[in-house]
């Protein structure tokens, strides 16, 4: 059995092409899309963070409304750029997305990606210490989020509080438990997944990774999956790990995806992104028997607990929800996955 979510990057654009012209189309859209998933037997609702764009940038307001609507599915993101997150704030806020869920909350984060403008983080008000970067900066953020969501007491209560404490040191609140465990790191290097397997963070590798050895996409994402595994091992955490993939995989079974993904074979591709020499996944596309066939030789899918399928949002809910369905009907029975 495999988890299979959808993971959507919340575009809008007032194009008349696009069905989602405003932020308003988006995130309404986003929470209706979570429910259909969820009557459709799918096991997650991910979704991607990204500041100064037209995309979906305040993940908490839109999971605790899923949460809200939705009474199964995992709602999540992937990933939040912990360079522009304050981690108290984003434990509090966290917090009580995942105890309006019900413990539902995956809560995927990373150092990020190149954003819209230079240095946007600065914006919101952080910067590296002296000697550290940008990067630094993002896993000094975790490592507080983490801590704080231990639920330990760390804040020395006023001798004369507004209302009565509990004894001890005071704690971040609402406290979630569980959601500790349910933290993972978007990994784009081998080094970086064996760091959040350190650190006790479930894996979420995406649709590209650095090009490490000059092998296929999924090849390199396997060994990446595989290094984590052996460094979680390593560590000896008590409970296991789950690792996610992200793919862009259309089942052909009418014209409108013959029309809109019916354009053949795809393949990797080089670039590079932030100075760093980067190998981007595939995407798939075909007829159910095909497709089948094809996935089975991605190796990193098979290492994976979870799937999470990119979807073209700006094409509406109503799409979508077929994108997600034919996947759950079509393939997924045919590849073990359900």
């Amino acid at each position: 059995m495999k988890k299979i979510g959808f993971l959507s990057f919340g575009h809008w654009s007032p194009s008349p092409q696009s069905q989602t012209r405003s932020a308003q189309d988006a995130l309404l859209q986003s929470i209706d899309l979570a429910v259909a998933a969820e009557e459709l037997g799918a096991d997650g609702a991910y979704f991607r963070v990204h500041h100064f764009a037209r995309q979906l940038a305040s993940p908490f307001p839109l999971l605790a409304a899923i949460g809200a609507k939705t009474s199964r599915i995992e709602i999540g993101t992937a990933v939040i750029d912990m360079r522009y997150e304050n981690p108290l704030y984003m434990a509090e806020d966290a917090g009580a997305a995942d105890l309006i869920s019900g413990g539902r909350l995956q809560l995927g984060i990373s150092r990020g990606s190149p954003e819209q403008v230079i240095d946007g983080w600065r914006y919101f008000g952080y910067v590296p210490e002296e000697g550290q970067n940008d990067a630094d900066m993002a896993r000094r953020h975790t490592e507080v989020l983490l801590n704080v969501l231990k639920g330990e007491g760390f804040a020395q209560p006023n001798p004369r509080p507004m209302f009565p404490n509990p004894p001890g040191l005071l704690r971040i609140e609402p406290h979630s438990e569980g959601l500790r465990e349910r933290v993972w790191w978007g990994s784009a290097s081998n080094a970086t997944a064996v760091w959040a397997a350190q650190q006790g963070m479930n894996l979420q590798s995406s649709t590209l990774k650095e090009d490490e050895t000059g092998e296929p996409f999924h090849v390199q994402q396997a060994k990446q999956i595989r290094r984590y595994r052996e460094a979680w091992k390593e560590a000896g955490h008590a409970h296991e790990p789950r690792v996610s993939v992200s793919r862009s995989i259309f089942a052909l079974v009418d014209d409108r995806d013959r029309a809109f993904f019916g354009y053949g074979k795809d393949n990797d591709q080089i670039g590079i992104i932030d100075n760093m020499r980067a190998i981007f996944g595939r995407s798939y596309s075909a007829e159910p028997d095909r497709l089948v066939e094809e996935l089975k030789a991605d190796e990193a899918i098979a290492e994976a607990d979870t799937l999470l399928l990119t979807i073209p949002n700006q094409l509406g809910v109503d799409y979508n929800a077929h994108v997600i369905e034919a996947i759950l009907k079509h393939v997924a029975p045919a590849l073990g996955w359900r």
